[in-house]
């Protein structure tokens, strides 16, 4: 019988993990099974001590689950880098964001502004309140509930201007991708993998690590939008 391994992770990682998944069983035999749903649902199924073999998502949130005793702590491998891009509804106007005066006066002209509840919407959060603005654009916000990207929302039309990770806007129709926030505005989100201390095959999913952080992963990574860390 082939050994199987199921993990649960971020929406983010979804596409990346599947194609890496694939490749795995090719390679090794080993089935991998991952689920992927709202980075802070995921947590919270792991810190409740659902059975999961190994858990991805963002570093801090694997820090936390490490404290927490669910994931071994020895076991954490950072996978990739992340960025925060932005989209608009395909056949819109596209404005200027190549820097981050020009964004930020996207944002303030946007009539609707939408992003997650991950991480990215957290240091989006943060810099509207650099930038001084919070609060003027705060009725004009649309949160995406989780496991919804946020480009569903631009192709819909119920968001103007969206912002999520590339590797979730890349691959959605309807939407047309600006790019990534501009120098100074930019917000890159390390997502990492873990053993989770439920596993009952440690071994195989140590083995699955080592892969997914090795040079054999590199093109996968790069094609979804993300840099290897």
């Amino acid at each position: 019988m082939s050994t199987r391994i199921t993990g649960i992770s971020s929406m983010a990682m979804c596409q990346v993990l599947a194609e890496l998944a694939g490749a795995y069983r090719e390679q090794s035999g080993v089935v991998t099974a991952f689920e992927s749903v709202g980075g802070v649902d995921a947590a919270k199924r792991v810190q409740a001590g659902e059975p999961f073999d190994v858990v991805v998502l963002a570093s801090d949130a694997i820090d936390k689950l490490i404290v927490a005793g669910r994931v071994v702590a020895d076991s954490k491998t950072d996978l990739v880098r992340s960025a925060v891009a932005i989209a608009v509804r395909e056949g819109c106007p596209r404005p200027d964001i190549g820097s981050e005066e020009a964004l930020r006066s996207a944002v303030l002209t946007a009539r609707t502004l939408g992003y997650s509840t991950g991480p990215s919407g957290v240091a989006l959060s943060r810099l509207f309140e650099r930038w001084g603005i919070a609060d003027t654009i705060r009725d004009r916000i649309v949160q995406a509930p989780p496991g919804v990207p946020v480009g569903q929302l631009v192709a819909n039309g119920e968001v103007e201007l969206g912002f999520q990770q590339l590797s979730e806007l890349m691959h959605l129709p309807g939407i047309a991708v600006l790019g990534t926030m501009p120098p100074g505005a930019e917000i890159v989100t390390i997502f990492s993998a873990g053993l989770c201390a439920a596993s009952a095959q440690p071994e195989a999913v140590r083995a699955l690590l080592a892969y997914l952080h090795s040079p054999a992963a590199l093109d996968t990574k790069r094609r979804h939008g993300m840099e290897p860390a």
